[in-house]
């Protein structure tokens, strides 16, 4: 039987830019946010378990999350749900599982996922996460799904990649970790540049050798923890592990830096559903362009985003590109695209309680 890739799933994130709905107690990736039956997170297994088994997923998460986790994932064994006792971005995730895979098995294959994207075309992106694991195989390749983008979005990392027709997997120019409106612009015009879309494909011994080269500081911490994984003194040695790093991306940290990174084009249906106006795009709309999840009486209302509970009847009149979101003790009326003002919002509402966050 060909052997497994490990699947890591990150699931650590808070999901501000979904508040009110997505709260520090349950943030988005534990919600069913696309009214399927089923969560982000538990879609993002359901996507993986076709690739590989239950007993090589490792679930990377903050350690108030463990029993949300268990609970939507019961078929994960608890020991393979990592907890994180400070939040440390994505480098120090990525190195907590790596290093505690390559302990079992060196050169293992390791597929690094978002717990919050929506993929749609799932078939064709099994081709490509199949073409990434081959490729992968030589001359320690990192290698990332690009998308191709549709406008010049500045939340996302940009990557350039030097055309070789007929070969799916491209070797990478630049990494650039979220420019500024400018620059997104000017990528989007050049027509060689992709996003990143946050998923990524290695074998455990090629990212460790990255770690090693790129972030020696963080390598030289988890490699000590070589004789506590799988152990009962693991969680000790994570609590000091954790103090001891800085909070960086593996964007930042890795991909922008290292020499040996590939790109495999995603042409499949993508978001990270990552703010109201992505979910907005990647929802059911009616013939003024609005999602309504509420028991609403619209007048003279486009484009726009109402999730309410059914319990209450709202009224609305002459909004145009606006939420409207009541989520259980906070209701928050904003224009749609305001995402990068949700910072503000949930900083600004805890400053009144911690029971608004």
């Amino acid at each position: 039987m060909k052997e497994k890739p490990y699947i890591v799933i990150m699931a650590g994130g808070i999901g501000s830019r979904f508040w009110p709905y997505s709260r520090n107690n349950k943030p988005k990736q534990f919600l069913d946010i696309l009214g399927t039956g089923r969560t982000l997170l538990q879609m993002t297994y359901d996507r993986f378990i076709k690739l590989s088994d239950k007993d090589c997923f490792f679930v990377v998460t903050n350690q108030k999350y463990f029993d949300l986790v268990s609970e939507q994932l019961p078929d994960i064994p608890k020991e393979q749900i990592l907890t994180e006792p400070l939040r440390r971005n994505t480098a120090t995730c990525v190195a907590y599982a790596s290093y505690k895979i390559a302990q079992k098995k060196v050169d293992a294959k390791i597929i690094v996922t978002p717990s919050d994207h929506l993929i749609v075309q799932e078939e064709k992106f099994h081709e490509k996460i199949k073409i990434a694991l081959q490729a992968c195989e030589q001359n320690s390749k990192l290698i990332t799904i690009g998308i191709k983008p549709n406008r010049p979005e500045t939340g996302y990392g940009y990557i350039q990649y030097h055309s070789e027709p007929g070969n799916p997997v491209k070797k990478v120019k630049t990494f650039t970790e979220k420019p500024n409106l400018k620059l997104a612009k000017t990528f989007l015009e050049s027509g060689d540049f992709v996003w990143n879309s946050g998923i990524f494909v290695w074998k455990a011994n090629s990212i460790i050798k990255a770690f090693e080269k790129y972030m020696p500081e963080v390598a030289e911490v988890f490699e000590e923890g070589f004789q506590y994984y799988n152990s009962e003194d693991e969680k000790a040695f994570i609590q000091r592990a954790y103090s001891l790093v800085k909070n960086t991306s593996i964007d930042y940290g890795i991909m922008e830096k290292a020499e040996e990174v590939y790109m495999v084009m995603g042409d499949f249906s993508w978001s990270d559903l990552g703010s109201w106006l992505s979910l907005h795009e990647n929802h059911k709309k009616d013939e003024q362009n609005n999602v309504i999840d509420a028991n609403a009486i619209l007048y003279d209302v486009q484009n726009c985003f109402v999730k309410v509970s059914k319990d209450k009847l709202v009224v609305i009149e002459g909004l145009d590109n606006f939420l409207v979101n009541e989520s259980e003790n906070v209701l928050l009326i904003c224009k749609l695209d305001a995402e990068k003002k949700f910072r503000t919002f949930v900083h600004d509402a805890k400053n009144k309680g911690e029971g608004y966050v």
